[in-house]
């Protein structure tokens, strides 16, 4: 049976998915693409994703995904046995699925201008403003967030879902003593799956 094909490097949105699969148990193949050696830039790699950027991910019917929720939600639905997402149709689902797209749309992309500042302006002396205002921007959706949280330690209470996974890795891109102060029910979320036994290991690697 052919297996997924998980396109990475470390340090990259493709730790969340390496953490869905450690957590379903899912045997898959991974490709390394070095991006410190501008691997990710070249036309092998442009032909599996014209963007240029980590992950993509092969199905087993050998066609090509591209950007971490869909990822993370294309998994949970083929294998609903591993219950980490909510029932497609479902109210919780909505949910999950509205915060999924709320950090991929806002925080992820807020991380993207805080870490390369430099590509969204044509003049390099004005990176460091570029800089200044994700990194409010990136804060002010971690604040949404933290007020929409219940009790926890999850979003769905003790309740583990993909949408943990993306919070996690988008949250371990922010200083985590910021989040700590301002955000604590995100950062105990961001501790509770960190500690988790199949996820562990990744954050050790990545995020040390």
């Amino acid at each position: 049976m052919s297996k997924y094909k998980l396109y990475r490097w470390h340090n990259t949105g493709a730790v969340a998915v390496e953490a869905a699969f450690a957590e379903m148990g899912i045997a898959y193949d991974e490709v390394l693409v070095d991006t410190s050696a501008g691997e990710h830039l070249s036309a092998e790699f442009r032909r599996i994703n014209p963007r240029e950027q980590l992950p993509a991910l092969a199905l087993p019917d050998g066609s090509i995904m591209t950007e971490v929720p869909a990822m993370l939600v294309h998994l949970a639905d083929s294998h609903p046995d591993k219950k980490l997402a909510p029932v497609p149709g479902s109210s919780a689902r909505a949910q999950h699925d509205r915060w999924l797209a709320f950090f991929h749309a806002n925080v992820y992309e807020g991380e993207l201008r805080k870490g390369y500042s430099e590509r969204y302006v044509d003049d390099p002396a004005l990176a460091p403003a570029v800089f200044r205002a994700a990194e409010a921007y990136v804060q002010r959706h971690h604040l949404i967030f933290e007020e929409a949280l219940g009790k926890g330690p999850y979003l769905f209470g003790e309740t583990f879902t993909m949408v943990d996974i993306f919070v996690w890795l988008v949250a371990n891109w922010s200083p985590q003593g910021w989040l700590a102060t301002h955000c604590p029910k995100v950062k105990r979320l961001v501790d509770t799956v960190a500690a988790r036994t199949a996820i562990a290991p990744l954050h050790k690697r990545d995020f040390g």
